[in-house]
């Protein structure tokens, strides 16, 4: 399952996504992937995960978002994590939509057995009620 971790702007998930990725990198016996709006984890996100800067392939709203993962997922067969960081920066449409994106991401993961985690700056109070299963706030 999709797992989003939330919290307002300044709470520390992009610390915690750098923890998780470092972690998922030692533990993982194929590719870990972090994507970013611009490439300000280059230096924190350890080497031997795949970096990837949205910016750099015009990646931009929920539906390219969906399609750039599933590139990602189809390109390579042994992707075992993905983290998104600054989710809402690359899908501006923000909270509407944001369901409809987890869903499909849902069955993808199911599909590809990647684990995929997004971060978003809100609080839950603000995400739809659906959502508040696969939420970890910060």
């Amino acid at each position: 399952m999709v797992t989003l971790i939330i919290g307002k702007k300044g709470s520390g998930k992009t610390k915690k996504l750098i923890q998780l990725a470092n972690e998922s990198v030692a533990r993982s016996s194929g590719n870990v992937v972090v994507i970013d709006k611009g490439a300000k984890l280059t230096y924190d996100v350890t080497h031997k995960a795949r970096l990837i800067d949205t910016d750099a392939y015009g990646v931009k709203g929920y539906d390219m978002l969906y399609g750039f993962i599933s590139g990602i997922c189809a390109g390579n067969y042994d992707v075992t994590d993905i983290f998104v960081d600054s989710t809402f920066k690359i899908c501006t449409e923000g909270v509407s939509g944001i369901e409809a994106f987890v869903t499909k991401l849902n069955e993808l993961e199911k599909e590809t057995e990647a684990n995929i985690t997004l971060l978003v700056s809100a609080g839950e109070e603000a995400l739809p009620s659906g959502l508040s299963a696969v939420c970890e706030e910060i």
